[in-house]
Order: C-alpha cells, then structure tokens, then sequence
C-alpha cells in the first residue's frame, strides 16, 4: 500500500504542555498530512521531545487541541495508532546487552501471554528489522548495543519501536545523529517507511524538500529564541 499525502491526519491548535516546575513549550499550531516524512523544525531540547511525546500520544497537552484519526483530545486513541522510537527518553536500550537480547524482548512482549517465544534468531532478525533497514547490513545478533555504529543502533531502535506498524510513526530527532552521512541515510530509510506509514521526525536547521517529505515544518515555542538562534549557529560551524 503507498498512501499519498493529502488530507490532515494530525491537528495542533496552540497545544503547550506546563509542568509543575514550569513551562516545558507552547502554545504550537502545526498539521500533519498523512502519508510521507513530516520534518519538525526546532530546536532540540526537552520542548521538542515533549511535542514529538504529545504527537504520539505519549502526553496529554495541558493547554489548546490536539485532533487526531478523527477524534479531539483523544490521547489513548493516538496512543494505540502511534509507534515511538528514536527518543532515549522513552526507547534508550541497555548498551550492555546483546543485539540478540533486545530481540527476544520486544518478540515477547509482542507475544500472547501463553505462548513460548524462544531466543530471536537469524530469521527473526531479518523480519523484523528488514523492513526498517531495507538495503543497509543488519546487525549481528551476538554483537553489543554499545558497540553498534551510530546509524546501526538508531535503525534497530526504530525496528523494535515499529513491530506493529502503526498508521504514525513518531521518530526522534534526525539531527542527533552526528555524521552527515549517518543523516541522509537514516532521512532515506525514514522516506520509504513513510510509503505506509505517516512519519514525523525532527531538526534543528530542517531538510531540502524532495519526493518522500511531505512537509517541513518550523515550529515556535519549543524554548527561548535565544536558545534557538545559538543552538542553530553551533549546528552550522
């Protein structure tokens, strides 16, 4: 199925989110049309990553609206079509542990409480994570999550967050990676899952439009414009 990226599957209208402590960002006003890779434009920070949380349901606005698969202020409903990955906040996998282990985690918790599900295996891995890496080298199941190469590690987050294959996939920023190369393959991986999926991902200086990216979007409110304007000038020295 390739979906075409036309009518608004997600609506924000000045949603913010407040903490006791304070303000974490907002209000925000976006859309987000289905089909294809939607890039946030913003600054990176706890503001960003608590949109890209609301956007996949994982927190509630505390302010404004947020209309999603048909249906307003419904997070548990957005909740259940979103997957989530790429966030340490949410996803961070144990460096210590096994490619292999990480497997047969996620294979069991997929699983119905009353089936055995053994060690992942070669065959496992291929399913799972093929979707996700599509042409790249699948990581060795005996190889540690540490040890994996930055771009490696980021896809294998993706696969374990994306097992369902939601309507929405909500993916952490593209600019954490720190290599440009690491960036333009992960952004392509992310266009082809966005041929059956709705993808939305984030970075600080956006991406050049192309076929596959359906919107870039710059978003306000996420912290301090002074905090912006350096964060910025960093990320182009």
């Amino acid at each position: 199925m390739t979906l075409s990226a036309g009518d608004v599957l997600l609506q924000a209208d000045g949603i913010g989110v407040n903490a006791s402590w304070g303000h974490i960002y907002g209000p925000v006003d976006l859309r987000v049309r289905r089909g294809g890779v939607t890039v946030l434009v913003g600054s990176g920070g706890r503001g960003r990553t608590a949109l890209l949380l609301t956007l996949a349901g994982r927190m509630k606005p505390s302010e404004g609206s947020l209309t999603a698969f048909g249906a307003m202020n419904k997070a548990q409903l957005l909740f259940s079509n979103a997957a989530l990955g790429f966030i340490e906040e949410v996803d961070g996998i144990g460096q210590t542990i096994r490619v292999r282990d990480v497997l047969t985690e996620q294979l069991r918790w997929q699983a119905p409480w009353y089936k055995f599900v053994g060690v992942g295996n070669e065959d496992d891995l291929e399913r799972l994570c093929r979707p996700v890496f599509g042409p790249l080298t699948l990581p060795s199941l005996d190889a540690f999550v540490e040890e994996l190469p930055e771009l490696t590690s980021a896809l294998l987050r993706v696969a374990m967050a994306n097992l369902r294959k939601p309507p929405l996939l909500v993916v952490g920023g593209i600019d954490n990676m720190t290599r440009t190369r690491s960036t333009e393959q992960f952004l392509d991986r992310l266009i082809d899952l966005g041929r059956e999926q709705t993808v939305i991902t984030a970075d600080v200086n956006g991406v050049v439009p192309r076929a596959g990216i359906t919107d870039v979007v710059e978003v306000a409110n996420l912290t301090d414009n002074e905090f912006v304007w350096l964060e910025r000038e960093d990320a182009n020295q």
